[in-house]
């Protein structure tokens, strides 16, 4: 995301004007001082204007406050918990120096158990499209601060869906990455071995951009993980979707089947192929979260704690968590092992799908609804994110239209580390141009039958390259017409001034795939150092001994094999 034209102390003066007009106090549990914000804001700009490149310079982000803040309190919803840490989370951290300012903490589902935004002593968090509706949990006062314009983007955290349910019932996206990609360090656990932290916006470009900066292992989270050597950078140009056999959509109305019905066909509209699944062992994993042994956990991390400040305590997450008291090790240990069984049950069920397509949320509740069923209700809010964290799943939710009952939205799911293509084919159901989550990508450039188009370019494709555009070399190359049984060029180095620039493509390939690549390189191809037009070099396609005809005069590939 390039950075922001608007000043941050413009952006500061807009969002306290837009938090004065909606007037959503529930929304937030800390604000911080205004003056100390218009400061920070002042300062930043004196940095952008010194020439400092920040890519989220001046945008307002609201933090959900089971996540540490240097200096603003964190109560993760209880009053009692109440302290203020001397560190930020390293997520926050990163996001503070890529020049984003933090408004405040947000009202969560004590403990971030719930996924409803209403189990919190500091008042039920209102929906904020529909007042009367539920915002979702338990990152509702993350998602809703976004939704009504007031920051610019929100971090929440995520163990049963509560980084995706909020943004489905307000109509925003909300990114749920591969488990460990973003470090927990200075997150209040809820149940650790399922928490991931993720991020609210409204364009999918601003929130992949978001998990990107924060993205990466840090030395004080040793659950955190970093991209893999294969990790896929590009959906493929012919991906396959599953979505769930019409049985296991019953429980939605006949509106709420149809606005699925018209994502699946947007997407096969686009081109990418779609077929029915039948995903019922994912949703009896699922169940393993609350109904099982796994919710000990939750007692692991705050159940002594609730049970010695009953005081502030939500009663319907301290019912959850002394129950969660009465499970033996032993059947934790094999609840796990069923957790480990259903990870290749999904894997099989994937397998020859890209993705898999569902809604986010079946239905969307009232206020009303939760006083009369606050246990029901919130479990069929997780019919369709409970399995995700359980079976180290990603994805991507993202706004699918709007019912009489409330707002909808579906979920892109992928198998871990492959973040990117949940972004591509999210991008694709949005309108929006795909931006790149993980990193540790290699650039190369190609000059010939690996160009888009051409015989080999599927040799990219099938590893999920990224196709970054156009390139040229600088003038100190050559081009040849190579004999062979597929038709390609070579290029070759010669001395300054007695070359031309010729065009190319620069595409992005992980390790791995570079590394096939070079496996499979024929003579007298080679890869090596190119050095561009702007003066970058990159890896690229050379010719250590051309036998051709020169043909640098059509100042490219296609260029000449348009002439012929």
């Amino acid at each position: 995301m390039p950075p922001t034209v608007e000043s941050a102390a413009a952006r500061v003066t807009r969002a306290l004007a837009r938090l004065r007009e909606v007037d959503r106090p529930e929304i937030w549990i800390t604000l911080r001082d205004p003056s100390e914000l218009t400061a920070a804001a002042a300062e930043l700009d004196t940095r952008v204007a010194a020439g400092e490149r920040l890519p989220l310079a001046g945008l307002l982000v609201a933090v959900k406050d089971n996540i540490h803040v240097a200096g603003l309190p964190t109560t993760a919803g209880h009053p009692s918990f109440l302290h203020l840490p001397e560190r930020s989370a390293t997520a926050v951290e990163r996001l503070i120096a890529a020049g984003a300012l933090v408004m405040g903490k947000t009202n969560l589902d004590q403990f971030a158990t719930g996924l409803v935004g209403t189990r919190s002593p500091y008042g039920a968090v209102r929906n904020s499209r529909f007042p009367e509706r539920i915002s979702g949990g338990s990152s509702s006062g993350s998602a809703v601060s976004v939704a009504l314009g007031i920051v610019d983007f929100a971090l929440g955290t995520d163990t049963a869906g509560s980084g995706r349910v909020p943004a489905a019932l307000n109509g925003i996206i909300g990114i749920k990455a591969t488990l460990g990609i973003i470090p927990l360090d200075g997150v209040v656990p809820a149940c650790r071995s399922y928490d991931c932290l993720t991020a609210f916006a409204t364009t999918l470009e601003l929130a992949t951009t978001v998990m990107r900066v924060m993205a990466g292992p840090s030395s004080l989270d040793p659950t955190s993980r970093a991209w893999p050597a294969d990790v896929n950078l590009a959906a493929s140009t012919n991906s396959r979707v599953a979505v769930p056999v019409p049985r296991l959509l019953e429980g939605l109305s006949a509106e709420r089947r149809a606005l699925f019905a018209a994502s699946v066909s947007a997407l096969e509209t686009a081109g990418v192929a779609t077929a029915e699944v039948d995903i019922q062992p994912l949703l009896d994993c699922a169940k393993l979260l609350y109904d099982g042994a796994l919710v000990a956990e939750r007692y692991a991390a705050y159940g002594d704690f609730m049970a010695q400040h009953p005081d502030g305590a939500d009663p319907t997450v301290a019912r959850i968590v002394s129950a969660a008291a009465a499970h033996a090790g032993h059947a934790l240990v094999a609840d796990q092992d069923r957790v480990a069984r259903y990870k290749r049950k999904a894997l099989e069920l994937l397998d020859g799908f890209d993705a898999l397509l569902t809604p986010t949320t079946p239905d969307h509740p009232t206020l009303a609804d939760l006083e009369v069923d606050p246990i029901g209700a919130n479990s069929r809010m997780g019919t369709f994110t409970n399995f995700m964290n359980l079976l180290d799943l990603a994805g991507v939710a993202l706004p699918a239209g709007e019912a009489s009952d409330g707002l909808f939205g579906v979920s892109m799911i992928v198998r871990s580390f492959d973040d990117q293509i949940a972004i591509d084919l999210a991008a694709l159901l949005l309108g929006e141009q795909p931006t790149v989550f993980p990193t540790g990508g290699i650039d190369l450039a190609v000059f010939g039958a690996h160009l888009t188009g051409q015989p080999l370019n599927h040799q990219l494709m099938s590893r999920h390259a990224r196709p970054l555009g156009e390139v040229a070399t600088s003038t100190d190359y050559r081009m040849v017409a190579l004999p062979g049984a597929v038709a390609k060029p070579g290029v070759v180095r010669v001395a300054a001034g007695e070359g031309a620039q010729l065009a190319g493509e620069l595409w992005s390939l992980s390790p791995a795939a570079l590394g096939a690549f070079l496996a499979g390189l024929p003579q007298p191809m080679s890869l090596g150092k190119i050095e561009l037009a702007d003066g970058r070099e990159v890896l690229g396609f050379g010719c250590s001994f051309p036998e051709g005809s020169d043909i640098t005069e059509f100042g490219g590939w296609r260029e000449y094999l348009a002439r012929q």
